[in-house]
């Protein structure tokens, strides 16, 4: 079965920068929309970035102008380039996946949704 896998978290300084990345495992037939979300310590999970391909691209108030999000929708590879860091960034990044797995799934509206396994990202100095 597809999955998504990510990779690029780590350890950054407050400034500083850093890109993750999140691959399917194989090639999906419609991707709807792709997501990274976050959760910190004691905290819930929260959407930081989602584009949709109708061209709706949707970020949280606290990552406007830092983050953006991308995507090679030939690979179904997505990435999160965040620059100038806060200690506040600090969580587990997931990225999510909405769409179609298969043509076969599409016609039946069987929809799919995919979450990777997560990477943290640590801003400290």
């Amino acid at each position: 079965q597809v999955h998504l896998v990510e990779s690029g978290g780590g350890l950054v300084q407050p400034g500083g920068s850093l890109s993750i990345s999140c691959a399917a495992s194989a090639s999906i037939y419609r991707v709807n929309a792709r997501g990274w979300y976050r959760q910190a310590p004691g905290k819930e999970r929260e959407l930081v970035a989602r584009h949709t391909n109708s061209g709706d691209t949707q970020y949280a108030d606290s990552v406007l102008g830092r983050f953006t999000i991308a995507r090679e929708s030939a690979e179904s590879t997505a990435f999160l380039q965040m620059n100038r860091l806060k200690p506040e960034d600090t969580a587990v990044y997931y990225c999510n996946l909405e769409g179609y797995e298969s043509i076969y799934t599409f016609r039946r509206k069987r929809p799919l949704e995919l979450w990777g396994q997560g990477t943290l990202v640590t801003v400290s100095s």
